[in-house]
């Protein structure tokens, strides 16, 4: 693994270096264990032309010690040094970019003042431009979220009954996911009811389960730190033609979708296949926006999938493709599944059945 993150780092210098820069200090959690391995939450990272800094504090120190690589790990005491005081101990000169998006206002007075002597720059998306493409340890981690995912929705359908509350199925669906292997939940589980189902991100409730409600289920499973996301749609008992109607237009803006996927192709064109379908039968003011978005470290990272960005798909990119029509007081239909992009197409990495009907 340490050759690994070698290679991420040395890919971070060569990038920077081509922009001017010559060292990087980096606050995003995702970033940095991107870079290092490290898994927690209090950390920061100096990345030079020779060196890479982990600097953490007495609570992390020996875990970030044993979850790093390629790295030396520097233990800050926070009663005695300032960020700042301690950033200056390695950053001696050079143009310096600092990663803007993750860092407040209050905390950056201090590091500025104490990095004077240096030229300092707002960086975007430097890491996050890397961690587009997957490799294969990254990929493997996503499968098997996946697959996690896949088995835990199949046992928690067997719980579905009238009466059961969005947050008692909720709450069974994130428990089997942890007892089968997850490391977690890949963000809070969404889990609707009913009319419900037409918030896009609504919060299980007390709402209970009725004959012929749509049931909108997202979520997903988290291995390695790597995540799944997946959202299938059911209906409880015999759907009336109108659910029925949504279910089959989603659906098939899905296959629209899917049937494009490759390498070459454009987040746009992606976007506008699936757009077509759901605007042709009437759905235009109730679809969702955007197609889908990358996935990995972060649930939402690069790239999107929507009418704006024209990014053209490489292989490694592993990204969400989830059509939605949303009908107030009415409910949701949403479909999603996580792909990796291939030369010659695509590989569907979520493998849960698209059937509608739950009796």
């Amino acid at each position: 693994m340490d050759s690994i993150y070698a290679s991420r780092q040395n890919s971070l210098r060569a990038l920077s270096l081509s922009k001017g820069i010559d060292n990087l200090i980096l606050f995003g959690v995702e970033n940095i264990r991107y870079l290092t391995g490290f898994s927690g939450n209090a950390a920061y990272l100096i990345v030079t032309s020779r060196q890479t800094y982990l600097i953490t504090d007495y609570r992390y120190y020996e875990r970030a010690r044993a979850e790093s690589h390629h790295c030396e790990v520097v233990c800050r005491d926070r009663d005695s040094q300032s960020l700042g005081r301690c950033f200056a101990q390695f950053l001696i000169a050079g143009t310096t970019g600092f990663e803007s998006a993750f860092v407040t206002v209050s905390m950056w007075k201090d590091i500025a003042d104490a990095l004077g002597h240096l030229c300092l720059c707002p960086t975007q998306g430097l890491v996050e431009s890397l961690r587009m493409v997957k490799d294969e340890w990254e990929i493997k981690s996503i499968k098997k979220a996946a697959a996690l995912a896949d088995t835990a929705l199949a046992e928690v359908l067997k719980h579905v009954r009238s009466g059961v509350t969005e947050k008692e199925l909720a709450t069974e669906l994130d428990y089997k996911m942890q007892t089968i292997g997850s490391d977690g939940v890949s963000f809070d589980t969404i889990l609707l009811f009913g009319a419900r189902s037409a918030l896009p991100h609504g919060k299980p409730g007390e709402t209970k389960l009725t004959h012929q409600d749509l049931i909108l289920i997202d979520f997903g499973a988290v291995v390695n730190g790597y995540r799944s996301d997946m959202t299938r749609t059911y209906v409880f008992g015999e759907p009336t033609k109108k659910q029925q109607h949504m279910f089959d237009t989603v659906l098939a803006a899905q296959h629209a979708a899917l049937s494009i996927c490759k390498a070459g192709v454009s987040c746009q064109t992606l976007n506008l296949a699936s757009e077509q379908v759901l605007c042709s039968h009437g759905y235009q003011h109730y679809a969702g926006k955007g197609l889908g978005h990358g996935l990995g470290l972060a649930l939402h990272e690069f790239p999107f999938v929507n009418n704006r960005n024209e990014y053209v798909l490489h292989s490694g990119n592993v990204i969400t493709i989830e059509p939605g029509v949303y009908l107030p007081n009415l409910g949701g239909v949403r479909i999603e599944d996580d792909i990796l992009i291939t030369e010659q197409g695509y590989e569907c990495l979520t493998h849960a059945p698209k059937s509608f009907v739950l009796t």
